[in-house]
């Protein structure tokens, strides 16, 4: 008898959200957010988070947030004299089967600024 193999998750695409919002509000309808208890320092329960549930044997989501382009311009130590600009989005990295509606965020950059290892 042979034995079949799990096939791995087929990496995802690149994902621009037009905003944090809206990312977290299509994170939630494709059921990836949690509710979890928050502590304080101390150690104890101080209510509840939302939190999201990243890394599954079915998904890996890598969330980025605001990019920059490569517009910045530094004086000899290093320092800002402009500082880049924002491209436009909030960027998400995603890795396994695409959440249905999620096509319209997906995104084809020439050169990914972070990417799956």
């Amino acid at each position: 008898m042979e034995e079949e193999l799990n096939t791995p998750p087929v990496p995802g695409p690149f994902l621009r959200f037009t905003d944090e919002e809206a990312w977290l509000t299509a994170a939630r309808a494709a059921g990836f957010m949690t509710t979890v208890p928050a502590y304080d320092e101390e150690g104890a329960e101080s209510g509840t988070e939302e939190v999201l549930v990243a890394y599954t044997a079915d998904r890996a989501i890598d969330v980025i947030g605001t990019l920059y382009n490569d517009d910045g311009v530094y004086d000899d130590q290093g320092e800002v004299v402009t500082a880049p600009t924002a491209m436009t989005g909030f960027h998400v990295n995603y890795l396994g089967a695409l959440p249905d509606g999620w096509g319209e965020y997906v995104v084809t950059p020439e050169h990914p600024k972070r990417v799956f290892a």
